[in-house]
């Protein structure tokens, strides 16, 4: 019985699902986005996230020399330790967590295995410009604009000018007729 077993198992010995959780990490770390099973991409976010979030936060030498040694004993790869502590750090330094992102592609043609990207977030070249892109124009779930308190003061004035020319037509039609 599964009773209380929090993580998938993916059909793999302990030996073997570790060294494949390490070089998946290792290749996530070096390409930022690998393609995958759905089920290994959840095994990998839960292994990767912990690893990330221990790059943050390092204040002396001593705590940094640790983190880098606990990260490599399960990573076994020195490349992707040295590009997680330099480059991966610095863009997830103001970030709480979530440091990466699952995209589903569809199934394999193969076996019908539901295939999925997993990437790491601030990375996506894409998808942060569509977000700077929208980000002008917030929108409600429904799909109307919202309305901001500056753009309600901004029409307020602009109706207000109108009514005196509207008003000072409407006179000189009447003192034609």
């Amino acid at each position: 019985m599964r009773h209380r077993k929090k993580f998938n198992h993916l059909g793999r010995k302990s030996a073997h699902r570790k060294a494949m959780l390490a070089n998946m990490a290792s290749s996530l770390i070096l390409h930022k986005r690998i393609k995958t099973t759905v089920a290994k991409a959840k095994a990998l976010r839960m292994y990767v996230e912990p690893l990330i979030s221990k790059t943050k936060n390092l204040s002396t030498v001593e705590e940094s020399t640790h983190a880098q040694r606990t990260v490599f004993s399960n990573l076994k790869d020195k490349y992707a330790v040295k590009e997680l502590f330099t480059e991966v750090a610095g863009k997830v330094a103001d970030r709480p967590g979530g440091y990466t992102r699952i995209l589903k592609l569809g199934n394999r043609l193969g076996d019908n295995a539901e295939m999925c990207y997993i990437e790491l977030v601030d990375y996506n070249e894409n998808m942060l410009e569509a977000k700077k892109s929208t980000g002008a124009a917030k929108r409600t779930r429904r799909g109307r604009k919202k309305a901001t308190t500056e753009t309600v003061v901004a029409e307020a004035p602009a109706q207000e000018e109108k009514a005196p020319e509207e008003a000072s037509e409407n006179t000189d039609a009447e003192s034609k007729e």
